[in-house]
This record gives C-alpha cells, sequence and structure tokens, in this order.
C-alpha cells in the first residue's frame, strides 16, 4: 500500500470509531423487582388483578406494576405500600 492509502485508512479508521461506539444505546438499568417481603405483600394482588399479564408473560415486570398502579384503589395496604415506597 502506499503511504496515502494508509494514512487515509488510519484516517477513516479513527474518525469512525466515535460513530461506531455511539450506535449501541446504552442499556437501562435492570428493575427493582423488591425483596422477598415486598413480592409477598403485592403477590395476593398481582395473582387476584393481573392474570391476563401473567399469562401474556409473567416475567413482565412493568406490565405487572403497571396492573397494579390501574387497580390501586381495591389493591391491599401492604401492596400498596409497598409501591408508594418505589416511587410508584
Amino acid at each position: 500500500m502506499s503511504r496515502l492509502s494508509v494514512s487515509t485508512f488510519a484516517l477513516v479508521m479513527i474518525a469512525s470509531t466515535p460513530v461506531m461506539a455511539q450506535q449501541f444505546p446504552k442499556q437501562p438499568a435492570p428493575i427493582d423487582r423488591g425483596n422477598a417481603q415486598e413480592q409477598d405483600a403485592c403477590r395476593p394482588d398481582v395473582d387476584k388483578f393481573c392474570q391476563t399479564q401473567l399469562q401474556v408473560n409473567p416475567n413482565d415486570v412493568l406490565g405487572i406494576l403497571s396492573c397494579l398502579q390501574a387497580n390501586r384503589t381495591r389493591i391491599s395496604t401492604g401492596c400498596q405500600k409497598v409501591l408508594a415506597s418505589h416511587g410508584q
């Protein structure tokens, strides 16, 4: 390769490195599912009010959280406290 081609290639690689690094979005933080005691406080409410979400995807934490929020006036006091303690 000629000196110009090597220089051009090096320049292109250096210039494209930041662009390639920006192509992948930052991954979101994992969702806090609460501790075992908090899960126990909400499990009866999830079983009672969120059967659709459980059947579609039992690991859909955001869907189950949305269900609990939609049924806030009907869920147990304990589960309401868990949601409030997590800013929900």
